[in-house]
């Protein structure tokens, strides 16, 4: 039987170097492997050097490093042979695995550590599907080991229809265990207890309560201009002088009656917790529409998230039509035939609005933006790509701020996502023209009437956060998160430095949430995110431990039992709303072991137990680590189950890429 050779190096062709070309490709490739730090690179080891194993170089091959998966759908591909080992680039003596799986089983595997000799792989894959290629730490080390497959090639039948490509890897198989016990019966007041609102602007509060139905609610001290609607919970009107108002808020059915303080804080700080809300980008991407939203919003208030405290709405980018509003405001696309109609519904329901825009003259998905070298902000399709042929990164030379934000005050919207990087300009901003484009929209909409909730995308430079923080609700902290470990792993590493800059009204944002069905882009290809049930786990609660905002970015009309289950469960989003809002630290980093404290406003701190690791690990926190004496009570907030009194540390199992997450406060 003739036969020809692949080199698997041309395998990840596709995926790495036709990226390099194609950004788009680069993106939705990207996700294909997932990795801790550095994605497979082509004829290179995963640090852009050379590949060396032992001394020897190698010019063809697949260059990974720890932890990492890369995966070869193989269309009929027979045998595979190789060379593998450990790149003389790695700066860890510890060994690392080696390990190749066809249609999940193991079929070679060897443990190496720097210096060991290339070990050559041949493989029958006569009737395999799918090759995942690993590279793993052992136990709870963290290498960051480099590691190679190279002089690498797959056989293939001459004459094939069709020949090996890149794939996503399999997803580990995990039980998805519901963790949240169902809400009681009785009611019971969840969400922030702090509201802030500016001045004369429209006040609007839905009190989240669950509990069974008919429910009734009574407000003591509610202030003059302000009116509760006593039937479904919501505070409306507007509050005209400064000052700091303390509300009693009663909650009552056939169960009981619970009892809760609101602090309403009228002033010009607003957003004094972390929005919880939707946005529909990392579901329906391009392809949303006004009725998608709609129905996002229904199933927020329908399956009882809005009960929760989640109550913002956020169409984000591929609603912009024409410059045909006062002002040459921007009006919506056909898919958006009636903004104020869509606010005004989400309003009586409860809910806020949110809409998206940036001071470019074109967004990132190819619609019109907030700027204009036209007086008149005309824009056509013809107008996305530059001379180039690339995405055009354009700050038009009129600014059309004032009219869209008015406009956006006048259909009711309660939050701006402001979409762009300064890095990508061109011409590139410097700190000044950044901080003016900035405060031109933020002067905007303190000046609308409305209070809107003012959060930048994307990648906001760390060296310019000290100087802008008062400008802004919420920023980026990265790039676009993706729904695989090693998107969240990434983001999750650059979090510690931004944490002193975190607090009420201003929020440190590391993207929405990919839980549940996703599809970060298109919309076209909806599906179960690729995170495992313990990586959602890990998700929600480092976000809430962070104080960051959180964005649900599935269909919720779509979401599963489970999925609402990490959505709904008051202690571990109370940890996210907590009136304090100081994110927590970072206190210990051993290893693929990493613990986290938050302190909380009633004096007690949450505790977060990570294993970043590949297998279960037990993990131990001391109370004098934690800086506290005595024994100390532990409750476990994904269970809200108390687990007693601990004299001197907490310990835990925690299961692969899991968490384990406490409150602790002194036993009496």
């Amino acid at each position: 039987m003739h036969r020809i050779r692949l080199t698997l190096a041309l395998l990840f062709l596709s995926s790495i170097a036709r990226a390099a070309d194609l950004s788009l490709s680069a993106v939705v490739n990207a996700r294909d492997a997932d990795f801790d730090h550095a994605r497979p690179a082509l004829n290179k080891n995963a640090k852009n050097q050379a590949l060396r194993i032992a001394g020897r170089e190698f010019t063809k091959g697949v260059g990974m490093q720890a932890e990492s998966r890369s995966a070869v759908e193989l269309n009929g591909a027979t045998r595979l042979t190789a060379t593998a080992g450990v790149d003389d680039a790695t700066g860890s003596a510890s060994a690392v695995r080696l390990e190749i799986f066809g249609d999940g089983q193991s079929l070679w595997r060897r443990d190496m550590k720097k210096g060991d000799a290339p070990v050559a792989i041949d493989l029958d894959l006569s009737g395999r599907r799918i090759l995942v290629f690993v590279i793993a730490d052992l136990g709870n080390n963290d290498t960051q080991a480099f590691a190679d497959f190279v002089d690498a090639t797959l056989a293939i039948e001459d004459g094939a229809a069709t020949k090996p490509k890149s794939a996503v890897p399999p997803e580990i198989e995990e039980a998805a265990i519901i963790l949240t016990p169902a809400a009681p019966a009785a009611p019971r007041i969840n969400g922030p207890q702090v509201f802030g609102v500016r001045p004369g602007n429209p006040f609007l509060f839905q009190i989240p309560a669950t509990g069974d139905r008919p429910m009734s609610f009574a407000a003591d001290g509610l202030p003059a201009g302000l009116a509760l609607d006593t039937v479904t919970g919501l505070i409306t009107g507007k509050l005209a002088a400064p000052g700091t108002h303390a509300v009693t808020i009663h909650a009552t059915n056939a169960r009981g009656t619970f009892v809760r303080q609101l602090h309403i804080e009228v002033g010009e700080k607003i957003s004094l917790t972390p929005p919880l809300g939707w946005n529909s980008w990392n579901c329906w991407g391009v392809s949303v529409d006004q009725e998608k939203v709609l129905a996002s919003a229904r199933a927020m208030r329908d399956r009882g998230l809005i009960e929760h405290g989640w109550s913002y709405v956020n169409i984000d980018d591929a609603w912009q039509g024409a410059r045909t509003g006062p002002g040459h405001a921007l009006l919506g696309n056909e898919k958006f035939p009636d903004l104020k109609k869509l606010c005004d519904e989400l309003h009586a329901m409860g809910l806020r609005a949110g809409i998206y825009s940036t001071p470019w003259d074109t967004s990132y998905a190819g619609f019109a933006g907030g700027s204009s070298d036209d007086s008149l902000g005309a824009w056509s399709a013809a107008m996305r790509d530059d001379a180039a042929g690339k995405r055009r990164r354009h700050h038009g030379k009129i600014s059309f701020a004032d009219a869209d934000a008015k406009q956006w005050a006048a259909w009711g919207i309660d939050y701006l996502k402001y979409d762009w990087n300064p890095r990508n300009s061109a011409p590139p901003e410097d700190a000044a023209a950044f901080r003016g484009n900035l405060a031109t929209m933020a002067r905007a909409l303190r000046a609308s009437g409305r209070d809107m909730v003012y959060s930048y995308s994307n990648s906001f430079p760390f060296e310019e956060i000290a100087g802008d923080v008062d400008l802004l609700n919420a920023w980026r902290t990265t790039g676009d998160i993706h729904d695989s470990w090693g998107s969240l792993y990434s983001i999750w590493a650059q979090q510690e430095k931004w944490r002193a800059f975190g607090g009420p009204g201003h929020w440190n944002d590391p993207d929405m949430l990919v839980v549940g069905p996703v599809d970060v882009g298109s919309g076209k290809n909806i599906r179960p995110s690729r995170l495992t049930p313990n990586e959602q786990y890990t998700h929600i609660s480092l976000w809430c431990l962070l104080s960051a905002p959180l964005l649900i970015g599935c269909p919720l009309e779509k979401a599963d039992d489970f999925t609402l289950s990490l959505l709904t469960n008051d202690e571990v989003l109370a940890l996210d709303q907590d009136r304090l809002g100081k994110p927590a630290a970072q206190l210990i980093v051993d290893g693929r072991k990493q613990i986290y404290v938050k302190e909380l406003a009633d004096g007690s701190r949450a505790v977060g137990l990570f294993n970043l690791a590949e297998e279960s690990q037990d993990i131990s926190v001391s109370w004098s680590q934690l800086g506290l004496t005595g024994a100390q009570n532990v409750r476990d907030l994904w269970r809200q189950k108390n687990l007693g009194a601990e004299k001197e540390k907490f310990s835990a199992t925690v299961a692969r890429h899991g968490v384990v997450l406490v409150r602790v406060w002194p036993a009496k």
